[in-house]
């Protein structure tokens, strides 16, 4: 059963602030979940959005849930955290909760069965997942700059063995334009990818999106507002580049709403925010019924990157033939040391590949010494005979 479930704020100052088309950050914020059964095992998960919001919810609402609960029992969990918050938290930072608490009961019943979780999540079809860099965001630099500052980094990653790139655009026009360019120019053989986490109105993206068509790229990532799906068929009724779009869309529910106004042709759940990875194999089989591929969104620590290797490891790619290319992994190389110093066994991308964890459950867990470094607050939920109770510490653990 559930005895304990406690909750790390973690936060960390850039050296230097990045940006997109929507905000400039200069802070990377974290929040991880560990969940303790009454045999000792312990689960850990990650949440996508805002960490201190997201602490809350888990403290305040939903560990006092699941304290007794037994761990096995992963999915009625879900539905138990899901019945009782429907009427305010079908969307939103609390699903991103329970999301982080999904993804911390798959990996602790991985371990409690001697299981990897790909293995939970349908068996997996591939030992290794092909990545694709993500990266070159803008800084505060003079466009000209800025543009071979981008150039430079990308270079990076493809000597680095990377054999796909995705970019941001989204800043302005003629910046983006240039930028469309100046990387297939580049990178003449490489598959390259653009993000402008919608910053475009229907027009502008038509006219990008016919750009990115012309230079090959192999899709248009967020070319508009996830506030109105309806012109997601528009667009893709006047460009020749498959469009992706869901890393703000959450559950099954939320999906096929999505999903169903046409349009759409890669699905990109977050596994920390669309409701944890046993809600994501779910919205992976309402995709593939309208013949639409999933491709996992992917941002945070090596918690949310293993659940995504998982997850990919076990998906089958829309329709099917005897040689088809494989889902690639969404890899963050930008400045990140809590995810990239605080694991004792990293997700690490050689030649551009990374190996699926094949030890019980997500295969990754944090080092408790080297976050703390990281960590503003700690809170801890114990089960004490019927009554729950919440302990608050400060950069403790």
């Amino acid at each position: 059963m559930i005895e304990c479930i406690k909750t790390y704020r973690l936060q960390h100052k850039l050296e230097e602030s990045f940006g997109f088309s929507q905000w400039h950050y200069d802070t990377r914020n974290a929040l991880l979940v560990e969940i303790i059964d009454d045999s000792g095992a312990i689960g850990w998960g990650e949440c996508y959005g805002p960490a201190t919001v997201t602490q809350n919810a888990i403290d305040t609402f939903y560990a006092p849930l699941l304290l007794g609960w037994d761990p096995l029992k992963n999915e009625a969990a879900w539905n138990h955290c899901w019945r009782a918050s429907i009427d305010f938290a079908m969307k939103g930072p609390m699903m991103g909760a329970i999301s982080g608490i999904d993804m911390a009961l798959l990996d602790l019943k991985g371990k409690l069965l001697g299981v990897s979780a790909s293995e939970l999540m349908g068996g997996r079809l591939r030992d290794s997942v092909e990545c694709y860099a993500t990266g070159m965001y803008f800084r505060k630099q003079p466009e000209t700059e800025l543009l071979e500052t981008i150039l430079t980094e990308a270079a990076d990653y493809v000597d680095q063995g990377f054999k796909a790139l995705k970019i941001k655009i989204g800043k302005n026009m003629a910046f983006d334009k240039q930028l469309i360019e100046a990387m297939r120019r580049t990178f003449p053989n490489a598959r390259l990818m653009a993000d402008s986490n919608h910053a475009y109105d229907l027009p502008e993206a038509v006219e990008i999106g016919k750009l990115l068509s012309t230079h090959s790229y192999a899709w248009f990532e967020e070319p508009l507002s996830p506030t109105h799906p309806a012109l997601f068929r528009q667009l893709a009724d006047k460009v020749d580049i498959p469009i992706a779009t869901g890393e703000c869309e959450q559950t099954r529910y939320g999906f096929q709403n999505l999903l169903k106004e046409g349009g759409v042709q890669i699905a990109q759940p977050d596994l920390a925010y669309c409701g944890g990875p046993t809600e994501a194999v779910k919205i992976r089989a309402i995709a593939s019924s309208m013949g639409i591929n999933t491709v996992a969104h992917c941002w945070g620590t090596q918690l949310n990157l293993a659940s995504a290797a998982h997850f990919l490891a076990t998906t089958y790619v829309e329709p099917g033939r005897a040689e088809t290319a494989p889902p690639l992994l969404e890899k963050d190389l930008t400045p990140n040391p809590m995810r990239d110093e605080m694991y004792a066994v990293e997700m690490v991308a050689k030649k551009g590949t990374v190996a699926v964890p094949t030890a019980p459950g997500l295969g990754v867990a944090p080092d408790r010494a080297a976050m703390k470094q990281f960590c503003v607050q700690q809170t801890e939920q114990i089960s004490a005979a019927s009554k729950p109770e919440l302990v608050t510490l400060n950069s403790e653990l």
